[in-house]
C-alpha cells in the first residue's frame, strides 16, 4: 500500500487523456513531484512537474529517463496506442506496433525502474489494462492489452519481494481522443482517473473502473461465447 502525499510519481504519456487526469489526480492528493512524459513534450510550468521526452519503443530512451529520475517511488504506465484493424486483414505492422507500444513499451520501463523503486522503498508500478484484456473483438488492442493483463500478474509475483505493489486498471470506454470514434457512454478522465488512485492507495491487485468492467470480469468464469464485444475495427 503506497501513499500519494509526498510521493515522486512517472506518468508516461502523461500531457493529454487519462494520463493529464492522473497527473491533475496525483498533484491534488499531495505529490511531490511528476514526471509526466510524451513524445513530443510541451512546456509545463506547475513547479512540481517535470517533462520529459520518451518513447517507450526505445530501451535507450527508457534507459535514459532511468538514470535522471532516481527518486521515482510511483510508475504508472498509461502510454498507449491503437490502430482500429481486424486481426486478418488489417496491415501486420499496425499489430507489432500495438505489442511494442502497449506491451513491451511497459515492461522496458518496469524492468528499467524497478531497482529505483527497490531502493526507494518499493513503491508501486500502475499499468493500464482494458476491459478487452477479457474481451473478444478488439482485435490487435485487444490481444496486446491481454498479454498485458498476464504481464502484469507475473510483475507483481515477481516484485512482491521488493515491496512493490503493482495496480492493473481495467476499464471500458474513457473519454479521451483515443475513444473518440466510438458513440457509446464514456467515464470521465478525471473520474477514472480518482478511481485509479483510491485503489492504489488502497493497496489492491486490480481497478475495476466502470460497470461494463465489473460485468466482463465476472463473466471470465462462463462460456467463452459470453465474452464478446461489437467493435467497429
Amino acid at each position: 500500500m503506497v501513499a500519494i502525499r509526498n510521493a515522486v510519481v512517472l506518468v508516461t504519456g502523461g500531457q493529454r487523456g487519462l494520463g493529464a487526469a492522473l497527473v491533475e489526480e496525483v498533484l491534488r492528493r499531495g505529490a511531490k513531484k511528476v514526471y509526466v512524459t510524451a513524445r513530443n513534450p510541451k512546456p509545463d510550468s506547475r513547479e512540481s512537474v517535470v517533462t520529459q521526452a520518451l518513447e517507450v519503443r526505445s530501451a535507450q530512451a527508457i534507459s535514459d529517463l532511468a538514470q535522471i529520475a532516481t527518486d521515482v517511488t510511483i510508475v504508472i504506465n498509461n502510454a498507449g496506442t491503437v490502430v482500429p484493424e481486424p486481426l486478418l486483414t488489417g496491415g501486420f505492422d499496425g499489430v507489432a506496433e500495438q505489442f511494442d507500444v502497449n506491451v513491451y513499451g511497459p515492461l522496458r520501463v518496469a524492468k528499467a525502474f524497478a531497482p529505483i523503486l527497490a531502493a526507494n522503498g518499493g513503491g508501486a508500478i500502475v499499468n493500464m489494462l482494458s476491459v478487452l484484456s477479457w474481451l473478444s473483438g478488439g482485435g490487435a488492442y485487444g490481444a496486446s492489452k491481454a498479454a498485458m493483463w498476464s504481464l502484469s500478474n507475473s510483475l507483481r509475483d515477481e516484485l512482491m519481494s521488493q515491496n512493490t505493489q503493482v495496480l492493473g486498471v481495467h476499464a471500458a470506454f474513457i473519454d479521451t481522443d483515443m475513444a473518440a470514434a466510438f458513440p457509446v457512454p464514456k467515464t470521465p478522465p478525471a473520474v477514472a482517473a480518482a478511481r485509479i488512485i483510491d485503489a492504489l492507495e488502497a493497496g489492491a491487485a486490480e481497478a475495476l473502473i466502470d460497470d461494463e468492467t465489473v460485468a466482463a470480469k465476472a463473466a471470465l468464469s462462463g462460456p467463452v461465447d459470453n465474452l464478446r464485444v461489437s467493435l467497429p475495427v
